[in-house]
């Protein structure tokens, strides 16, 4: 080899190893990423299915005190629980359904658990709708995109339902009642 042209492959040679461990620590964070979003959705499904099953807690409470609001309520849990792609149509109906409902002479524990549960979907949903936001930032960077390192793996979707309106999503009785979302 001539004096030149070993400069020249040692420098090839150390910016291809720059480039593979560049693309290796994407690929890395990118698996990370899309783990966390799964693991976000999973947990979002959970706080849904947990306000679901609060919310029928609170029908059969209403019903015990002759309330007869339940039907809607129970249609909306319902069509929540069945809702396949429209989904978040379907949790948006059982939002306003739950916010229709008057909350006075509902026992406490019953209050108690819809609001814990309906806190739940806030926090699921925002942790949910991060872990999104992080996954798509990184998979829209040129590297990423241009070597196609998030391989088959659908790219994740938001989920936007309304947050609770303050001031119907009251405090469980013994506790502060919370601030509004900003």
């Amino acid at each position: 080899m001539t004096p030149v042209v070993l400069p020249l492959v040692a420098f090839a040679v150390v910016v291809l190893v720059g480039v593979a461990t560049l693309v290796a620590g994407r690929v890395r964070r990118l698996d990370r990423l899309h783990v966390r979003t799964d693991a976000a959705r999973a947990g979002l499904e959970s706080a849904l299915q947990r306000r679901a099953e609060a919310a029928l807690g609170l029908a059969a409470a209403l019903e015990a005190t002759g309330a007869a609001r339940t039907d809607g309520l129970r249609a909306a849990v319902a069509d929540a629980r069945a809702a396949g792609r429209d989904r978040e149509a379907a949790e948006n109906v059982l939002g306003r359904e739950l916010a229709a409902v008057p909350r006075t002479g509902v026992p406490d524990v019953v209050l108690e658990e819809l609001v814990d549960a309906e806190q739940l979907v806030v926090l699921a949903r925002r942790v949910h709708n991060d872990a999104v936001r992080d996954t798509r930032e990184l998979r829209s960077r040129r590297l990423v995109r241009r070597l196609r390192l998030a391989g088959t793996a659908p790219m994740p979707e938001y989920f936007e339902i309304a947050d609770p309106v303050a001031g119907v999503t009251t405090a469980a009785p013994g506790r502060p009642p919370v601030a509004p979302p900003p």
